[in-house]
């Protein structure tokens, strides 16, 4: 079977050519005589994969040598608790809201001490990013929460809050990589990988190193304390080896392709394929503020919802799979990461004029 257009929001599209390397290796890895799957974590091979890795995603994203790099497990959402337990020193946070994601980190970090939502979009079902350019930020705020880009709801911080010198921890699982960031902004950036890098299991998080002490919320576990994988290069138990594999392998796909200026090029363009079509149609329209629309997630709709199934399961016998919206939010959602080819994006676009045409 020919592969489909996959359009998921995550675990999602991964480049053809990883995917192919990887499977050539899968047996014998450079002459080990197994596969990475198979392979110990405390091996010198596996230990050049994650070195390599390491060294790739910092030179893509010019990530000072006062940062960590730590590859972690347990999704983006267990750092939801994490991050409080090893940053909320005052026991204080400041949460800006701008959809599920944000919303559940700041329900976590309710446990730990005092989140404050300072800023929220809920009032408009997240279709926009509030101003966040002279916020109430709390005097002995330990960190300034966001959630840059949103995968549900298709929205993107393009320009970064103003924290008033506090410092800044994102959620960028479904941005990451995507453009060129100078993390010097922020105190913390982490993401899920299996948006737009890697299969999931893996979390990488850049960490100031200055952040990364001793001194965490009492009770917090050995295992969601920064400096325990810090100390230990990620190696303080079995990571997510196979993963971290396939992440290193992203890296080197995204040096081939010139880099994260070059990617944001090619994800501007590929975007402005879908958003132009939904910006001209008759029937289908997008559901974001224009100023705040997202590269990575575009939701769409009908205003139909008999008519938004039915193109989704004509899209997906067409082998375009996944267009389903969120359930929270209904209608349509088209997912363009990183490894989604343009022509994908065109095909998408012709195949729904060709709907319109039958139903508009």
């Amino acid at each position: 079977m020919a592969r489909v257009y996959n359009f998921s929001a995550g675990p999602a599209v991964l480049p053809e050519s990883v995917l192919k390397e990887a499977a050539e290796e899968m047996l014998d890895y450079r002459g080990t005589g197994m596969s990475v799957m198979e392979m110990s974590h405390r091996s010198k091979p596996f230990q050049t994969i994650i070195d390599e890795a390491e060294a790739d995603l910092r030179s893509l994203m010019n990530i000072p040598d006062n940062y960590k790099v730590l590859f972690l497990q347990g999704g983006a959402s267990q750092q939801f608790a994490a991050i409080p337990m090893n940053l909320m020193k005052n026991k204080v946070a400041d949460y800006i809201i701008t959809g599920q994601w944000a919303k559940k980190a700041y329900q976590e970090a309710k446990l730990y001490g005092t989140a404050n939502a300072i800023a929220s979009s809920a009032d408009k079902t997240f279709s926009y990013i509030p101003d966040c350019s002279d916020l109430p930020i709390s005097e002995n705020a330990d960190y300034v929460y966001i959630c840059e880009n949103n995968t549900i709801y298709g929205t993107k911080f393009w320009q970064l809050p103003n924290t008033k010198g506090k410092d800044l921890v994102a959620d960028v699982s479904s941005c990451f990589l995507s453009e060129p960031v100078d993390v010097t902004r922020y105190g913390m950036i982490y993401g899920g990988v299996q948006k737009n890098i890697g299969p999931a299991g893996v979390v990488i998080a850049i960490i100031r190193e200055d952040l990364i002490t001793e001194d965490v919320l009492p009770g917090t576990p050995t295992m969601l304390r920064y400096k325990t994988h810090a100390d230990a290069g990620s190696l303080y138990n079995t990571p997510p080896a196979y993963g971290i594999y396939i992440c290193g392998k992203v890296f080197k796909w995204l040096q081939n392709m010139g880099g994260l200026e070059a990617m944001k090029a090619i994800n501007e363009k590929k975007a402005a394929v879908l958003y132009n079509f939904l910006d001209e149609s008759k029937l289908f329209h997008g559901t974001v503020v224009k100023k705040d629309r997202s590269l990575m997630n575009v939701p769409f709709v009908t205003g139909n919802a008999d008519l938004d199934a039915a193109f989704v399961k004509a899209a997906a016998a067409a082998g375009f799979q996944n267009l389903k919206g969120h359930r929270t939010v209904g209608g349509m959602r088209a997912s363009i990461y990183n490894a989604m080819p343009i022509e994908g994006v065109e095909k998408l676009v012709d195949f729904m004029a060709a709907f319109e045409k039958e139903n508009g």
